[in-house]
């Protein structure tokens, strides 16, 4: 598929998909959140790729939210208010994504470009990365479903209702950055990851990300039935000999 407003590339079971804006801080218009369906329709589908790792094109933002002038031209010139219930559903199609989603965060991440990093599973900062979640500044509402998860409630509740900057090394204090490079180093961490995640059984790092989708809000129990169950049915384990092949084959197999 041909994409225009990000670019997607793949190699050695890695895709990279770059938000391809520059010239406007990698703002999201229509055009780009259509893109961002099709890319996960696409990386899921493909059984090629097992880790996906989103950045931006740049130096200056990762993603500076929605395409703000694009929304007030609609607004304007044909009276059409933005709809956010497609545009929140792109984020949670990238948050729930059956394959593994790393964040390489190269400049500001503010508004929904903070939501739509807070929807990796993994986020890698650089010195120029910071969040600000803005909605509320502006009279709307979103990241109250994700961001909870990443920080914790009590500073989920800060940085929504402040909209405050949230400096790199504060982000990776509060757990919201993974990691916390310098920005040469950036993409090669993010693919180290990536490789790192790549070189595991598919099957089961996809189980592991479902489950743990699956748990948000349970009892306690319940994550450990659920765990249970799928190792009896969905997430059988791999035979012996073949899961543990490598270490067998190098320490010998037992009698």
């Amino acid at each position: 598929m041909t994409y225009r407003a990000i670019r997607l590339e793949k190699d050695a079971g890695v895709a990279t998909v770059t938000l391809n804006r520059p010239d406007v801080l990698n703002a999201i218009s229509d055009e780009m959140f259509r893109e961002l369906d099709e890319v996960v329709t696409e990386v899921e589908s493909d059984d090629g790729v097992r880790v996906v790792i989103f950045t931006g094109a740049g130096d200056r933002a990762f993603c500076a939210g929605a395409d703000i002038h694009e929304m007030a031209k609609k607004a304007k010139e044909q009276g059409i208010q933005p709809d956010d219930g497609p545009r929140s559903n792109t984020m949670w199609r990238i948050a729930a994504c059956k394959k593994p989603t790393i964040g390489a965060l190269n400049g500001l991440a503010y508004g929904g470009g903070s939501v739509l990093a807070s929807s990796f599973d993994i986020r890698v900062g650089c010195e120029r990365t910071r969040f600000r979640y803005l909605a509320a500044s502006y009279g709307r509402v979103n990241a109250t479903w994700i961001l909870p998860l990443q920080v914790g409630w009590p500073v989920a509740k800060e940085l929504l209702m402040t909209a405050r900057v949230v400096e790199a090394e504060e982000a990776h204090g509060m757990g919201l950055l993974n990691h916390l490079v310098s920005s040469a180093e950036l993409l090669t961490k993010a693919n180290e990851l990536a490789g790192q995640i790549a070189a595991n059984d598919s099957r089961m790092v996809q189980g592991i990300k479902q489950l743990l989708i699956d748990d948000v809000g349970a009892q306690w129990k319940a994550m450990y039935d659920g765990e249970t169950e799928a190792r009896q049915t969905w997430l059988t384990p791999t035979p012996v000999l073949e899961g543990f092949k490598e270490f067998l084959n190098r320490k010998g197999r037992s009698n």
